[in-house]
């Protein structure tokens, strides 16, 4: 009997067991990873590098090593330097499978690139930046006025500018006298806060420029500003290079944890990814990553730690304390960030728990504490986050939603890609299934050539509200029984619904949504509505005025579907607003305007954390918010959408 290995795909999620002998490129085909290739597989044009990741990997169970493959070739090695080859990267055109491993697919050795969906949105900001820059024009020095340059600069600033007791930094310093020089003594002077000069440049430069970042638990989003005048001048997003050490938070705490070396892992993944984003960034607009002199970042609070490099192990154990709360100022050299020399990096604040710094930027950006309505924001990330209140009281909290919406744990499920199914409607009569996928503008009956690959986030929720909708699925969870439709079938794993044929598919095979997929989803917005439940039985309200889906994957919900499955208590339809990529949004807004990091401190200590677990009812109100859309609970907003049979069932 051939012997099988586990080998997971990352930052696709795909896994599965391989027979030993094959090559990574046959395993990537076998589950569906597309990886790129252009020579037929003769390790001739090095276009196939993937990455193994080392250690022991407790959520999959897999202990990955570069033992468990074949040994590298001497073909292999002309397309390696010596920092790859050492950093464990191979040709998964030749490699064979020996034993389970985790591996990296580069961005580069993607075929089919994630679509990612963190665009920024157009909202005013007043313009007040921490960063300024001053024109100034000094006297030369001579044999009777030998006063030191800075002193001289010092003294300009403070005449013409009211800046008093400023400081330099070192390497600004260090260069200082040069570039006076080389402006004949005409200099522009970025100042930090009105406290440290951070950047000297010959002549006059009235542009300034500033980066805005969001590190989500799956992807990492820039924004490039124009600290002037507020201008989004280009944007850039990748997927967040920690998910080959785990798809979620706790997987990635346990990784720190469980290997020497995991939390410098992951650091220095996250600090290249983010320089990779300021090259690739900068490029688009003709500028350097040396050009940006101010970055803000926001995050989860696991996200936030290993971006600092802080050890997480504490976060994982309840009562969950991050090392700190307030907002921290730090120059982007010391972090390895290639930004100008003297540069500050920001970090916004964190709540408490799992709510981080992500999300006090969705807050600053939506300001629900200046405003009456009662409203529910839900960041509908890979780490779910909540936030409930008024101008009265703000409550939040977190739950792990992400991976069931995001596909990673569906037979069929994948991230947002080209040929992924975005949008899902089903006839309640013939049961006919009708969908979109990413990449393509007409629906799959308008098309030739279909090419579905799988099932994202937003078709997920699409399917599993429209079965229930078109009484495939019954309140419960379900399958309906005696059903005329070929869709519905029965295989030795079980009930399983036909999304799209085979003869609609680019992999060969029926894309279906079975019953431990809807399990998996009932979980999942299970834990969403029960907490925005408890924290409304806590604000003594039993009535949504307002619903704001933000974060990347929110914009792209179908909101009749989402309150159709349950992921939220009833609201009326008109109320419930996408606001997109929001905690992004409150990133650029710090980074803009300085005012909005002493509210981002502020509104932080004042909003009040609530662990959910913990709640009295939690286990019942979770029981009970299983069920399409909830076991008990009305939904009056639902009564035109919902068939009378099926509110019923």
């Amino acid at each position: 009997m051939v012997q099988e290995h586990l080998v997971i795909f990352q930052p696709s999620g795909s896994r599965g067991y391989i027979k030993e002998g094959d090559t990574l490129k046959e395993a990537s085909r076998q589950l569906g990873v597309d990886i790129e290739t252009i020579c037929g597989e003769k390790a001739t044009c090095g276009k196939c590098k993937v990455r193994i990741e080392e250690g022991f990997f407790e959520r999959y169970g897999v202990d990955s090593r570069m033992e468990h493959l074949s040994p590298i070739e001497g073909r292999e090695k002309k397309f390696f330097d010596k920092h790859e080859e050492l950093a464990g990267h191979r040709l998964a055109c030749v490699t064979r499978v020996y034993g389970d491993v985790l591996l990296f697919v580069p961005e580069e050795s993607r075929a089919g690139k994630q679509v990612v969906r963190k665009s920024a949105r157009d909202i005013p900001i007043e313009i007040n930046p921490a960063v300024r820059k001053y024109y100034v024009e000094l006297t030369p020095a001579t044999l009777e006025d030998s006063l030191g340059d800075w002193e001289r600069l010092q003294d300009e600033l403070k005449a013409r500018f009211q800046l008093s007791n400023l400081t330099i930094d070192y390497q600004v310093l260090l260069g200082m006298q040069e570039v006076i020089r080389e402006g004949d003594w005409r200099l522009t002077v970025a100042v930090w806060m009105d406290r440290e000069v951070i950047k000297i440049e010959p002549g006059l430069q009235e542009h300034s420029y500033g980066l805005a970042v969001d590190i989500g638990t799956t992807t990492v989003a820039g924004y490039l500003c124009e600290l002037r005048t507020g201008e989004l001048l280009a944007t850039e997003s990748m997927m967040n290079p920690q998910v080959s050490f785990g798809e979620d938070v706790m997987s990635r705490i346990t990784y720190a944890i469980t290997n020497e070396d995991g939390l410098d892992r992951m650091n220095s993944a996250i600090i290249e990814g983010l320089n990779s984003i300021a090259r690739g960034i900068t490029a688009q607009v003709d500028l350097t990553p040396g050009d940006i002199c101010d970055v803000t970042i926001v995050g989860n609070t696991a996200m936030h730690h290993i971006f600092l490099n802080i050890y997480p192990e504490y976060l994982g154990k309840a009562p969950f304390p991050p090392a700190l709360h307030a907002s921290l100022d730090l120059k982007g050299r010391d972090l390895g960030l290639e930004v100008s020399a003297g540069a500050y990096v920001h970090v916004l604040p964190i709540e408490a728990g799992f709510v981080g710094a992500d999300n006090v930027g969705v807050l600053i950006a939506e300001e629900p504490y200046n405003q009456d309505e009662m409203v529910l924001i839900i960041d509908i990330g890979t780490n779910g986050e909540l936030v409930l209140g008024n101008r009265e009281k703000l409550i939040s909290s977190s739950c792990a939603t992400g991976p069931a919406f995001e596909g990673a744990h569906m037979q069929y499920g994948m991230r947002a890609a080209p040929g992924a199914i975005e949008k899902i409607k089903i006839d309640a009569e013939t049961k006919e299934v009708f969908f979109k996928i990413i990449g393509k503008e007409e629906w799959n009956t308008e098309l030739e050539e279909v090419n579905a690959k799988g099932i994202c986030g937003s078709g997920i929720i699409d399917a599993v509200a429209n079965m229930f909708r078109a009484g495939v699925l019954q309140k419960n969870g379900r399958f309906s029984k005696d059903l005329d439709t070929a869709r519905l079938r029965v295989d030795e794993e079980g009930p399983e619904f036909v999304i799209a044929w085979s003869n609609e598919t680019s992999i060969g095979k029926d894309i279906t949504i079975s019953l431990a997929d809807v399990r998996g989803v009932q979980l999942a917005k299970g834990a969403m509505y029960t907490g925005a439940k408890l924290m409304m039985r806590r604000l003594g309200t039993d009535k949504l005025d307002k619903v704001i889906l933000a974060g990347a994957f929110g914009s792209y919900i179908d909101k009749e579907s989402a309150m159709i499955m349950g992921l939220f208590p009833d609201c009326d339809l008109e109320n419930i607003y996408a606001v997109g990529n929001a905690a992004g949004d409150g990133a650029r807004m710090a980074l803009l305007n300085r005012e909005k990091r002493v509210e981002a401190n502020q509104i932080a200590r004042e909003v009040e954390y609530v662990e959910l677990t913990v709640e009295e009812g939690f286990e019942r109100d979770f029981a009970e918010a299983m069920y399409f859309p909830h076991m008990k609970d009305r939904f009056p907003h639902l009564k035109d959408l919902l068939p009378e049979r099926v509110s019923r069932s």
